[in-house]
């Protein structure tokens, strides 16, 4: 990436509003500023982060092209780390394309995704886990979620892992030092203590680790599948838990062929709720796709919903369904319960004894509230860790960490089982460099692509 030139772009949404801002940053913004920014007062310099109100003049015409107010801010001391030039115009498109246009023929060239982002890590202004948390506090969907987000803005995430770090290069420079000075007889007292040290850091990400599924669910919300046999009230009560007629609902059999998503919200986590076709043997190829679009989906789903017919007998297709999905975080509904129950109710406990049964009428809204408290409580429950000071909710931490758990346990069962030490050296070493990947310490160029390219163009 070349950090010499200087780049523009809008850091507002694209609309109308009060105010849309262009933000320009690189050694060229100061010039900008000067060519095209005509100041109601006389300026003979602009301060840095001082705040200035005036036009912007296109220099081929002479034209106004809109009333503005602007802000230099020299370097270090901006958000890039590099001399940056912040216009705020109104927030009319035509406006902002109008004086985006101009900035471009002064110099400036257009921002790629997150650009403005990747100069504040390359600029050592952000860590690599503080840039990711920026696009994470824009996108939160949950407060936790913002929080966590914040978080990790604040460094907390950084400070955690680099403390961790700094544990393991104390240990390797233990290892690299028996490495240099062996000695005939191994050091057991010393070698108990270092396995011990490196087993404390694996304890410490083991808790980091385990907030990561509740982290997940509160940065990108969770997934909810409604799943049963054809006609037993699925896309009946998809469209109750939404409050509004979505899918269509009719006695015939296969009526559901594709799958219908919403977005509700229970206990403020957005849930991403689907109605699945009913899994039957299918009569077409249509219906066959279908059904293996439905078992993709419980594949991924963070909740199962297997309704059942109250008012019927148990059949086999109801069997497989339970049977299949018994691993999964299941709520297991039973609808239609304004109508006489005809429903084999011990044997469906017996099919699925760790659940509890719910009865529902999808028709008339009787157990939708319990219902949703238990697809809260389902994709919430997990051990509460306590000892963890920091939530992770990205999959790339949850990787890194992961595969520094792995290394460092080779390394402490090597240790302890007498090896020599170059062995254990490399896994150390290694780990290192993994958990040195979550804040940018070791990280390669295709790492950084494709984290920059997920931000929005302007930030």
């Amino acid at each position: 990436m070349i950090l010499k030139d200087t780049m523009v772009a809008i850091a507002t949404p694209m609309g109308v509003g009060g105010i849309g801002i262009i933000r320009v940053s690189g050694p060229l913004s100061e010039e900008i500023a000067r060519l095209l920014f005509k100041s109601r007062k006389q300026v003979d310099n602009l301060m840095t982060h001082h705040l200035y109100h005036g036009d912007i003049i296109s220099p081929e015409t002479g034209a106004i092209l809109d009333e503005v107010m602007i802000t230099l801010m020299r370097k270090p001391h901006s958000y890039t780390g590099e001399d940056t030039l912040e216009i705020s115009c109104h927030g009319g498109p035509l406006i902002l394309q109008a004086v985006l246009s101009e900035v471009i023929k002064a110099g400036a060239r257009p921002a790629e995704p997150g650009e403005f982002t990747r100069r504040a890590f390359l600029n050592n202004r952000l860590d690599l886990s503080q840039a990711e948390a920026v696009a994470d506090l824009i996108m939160a969907k949950t407060e936790r979620g913002l929080e966590a987000a914040v978080s990790h803005l604040k460094g907390e995430l950084a400070k955690k892992i680099e403390f961790l770090r700094t544990s393991i290069i104390d240990v390797l420079a233990i290892l690299e030092t028996s490495i240099d000075f062996s000695e005939e007889d191994a050091d057991i007292e010393r070698n108990s203590e270092i396995a011990g040290t490196i087993q404390a850091v694996v304890d410490e990400l083991h808790a980091i680790l385990m907030t990561y599924e509740r982290g997940k669910i509160y940065r990108h919300g969770l997934d909810a599948v409604i799943t049963g046999k054809p006609n037993v009230g699925k896309s009946s009560l998809f469209n109750r838990l939404l409050g509004e007629k979505r899918a269509i609902v009719t006695p015939i059999p296969g009526t559901t062929r594709d799958f219908i998503e919403e977005f509700i919200v229970i206990r403020g986590i957005p849930v991403r709720l689907a109605d699945t076709a009913g899994i039957r043997y299918p009569e077409n190829i249509i219906e066959q796709e279908g059904i293996a679009l439905v078992r993709e989906k419980l594949s991924l789903a963070d909740v199962v919903i297997i309704v059942l017919d109250g008012s019927d007998t148990l059949t086999e297709e109801d069997i497989e369904i339970i049977e299949k999905n018994r691993t999964r975080k299941t709520a297991l509904v039973i609808n239609k319960m304004d109508l006489p129950r005809v429903i084999n109710i011990e044997k469906v406990r017996q099919l699925a004894p760790d659940l509890h049964p719910l009865w529902i009428s999808a028709k008339c809204g009787d157990g939708i509230p319990a219902l949703k408290e238990v697809i809260y409580t389902l994709a919430m429950k997990q051990e509460d860790n306590r000892q963890a000071t920091v939530m992770i909710t990205n999959i790339r931490h949850k990787t890194a960490i992961e595969k520094a758990v792995v290394l460092l346990s080779q390394a402490r069962n090597s240790i302890t089982g007498g090896l020599s030490p170059e062995l254990p050296a490399l896994d150390v070493r290694e780990a290192l460099d993994s958990l040195g990947e979550i804040v940018g310490k070791t990280v390669n160029e295709d790492i950084l692509d494709r984290i920059f390219s997920t931000f929005c163009i302007g930030k």
